[in-house]
């Protein structure tokens, strides 16, 4: 059962999103990065109180997915790219991005141990992953 009702087409906009942000980290990758996508959506708190649908949460401005805005982003979605995301859809939950909001890429630098006052819940190849704080009552 999925932990957020979605249509087709948000399937499609996940399945996308998480090739275009992580491709090239592999599934694992991939599948963190579907991890934040849903968890923004899940999110009632800090940037995300009015993202509650998997769409918003991909199509998020300003704040949202820096891939949105590549043409890379707007390919038609594979096969093996949907199978991806409906585990995410059906609550799969990964580290470091099991609650993660964020992420971002250091470019070959070190992760910071905050990323805009949120912590680091660990890291990934080439992405940083931050969780927001108990105290901010996300979920």
């Amino acid at each position: 059962m999925a932990v957020i009702a979605h249509n087709s087409k948000e399937l499609d906009l996940l399945a996308r999103l998480m090739r275009a942000e992580a491709e090239g980290e592999g599934k694992t990758g991939m599948l963190l990065v579907g991890n934040v996508c849903v968890n923004r959506a899940l999110a009632n708190c800090l940037d995300f109180k009015k993202i509650n649908t998997v769409e918003k949460a991909v199509m998020q401005k300003p704040g949202g997915f820096e891939a949105t805005s590549k043409g890379y982003f707007y390919q038609a979605a594979r096969s093996q790219d949907k199978a991806l995301a409906k585990r995410i859809l059906n609550g799969e939950k990964f580290h470091p991005a099991s609650y993660a909001l964020w992420f971002y890429n250091p470019h070959g630098q070190e992760c910071r141990k905050t990323w805009w006052n949120q912590q680091q819940s660990g890291a990934y190849k080439n992405h940083c992953f931050y969780a927001p704080s108990s105290n901010e009552n996300c979920y």
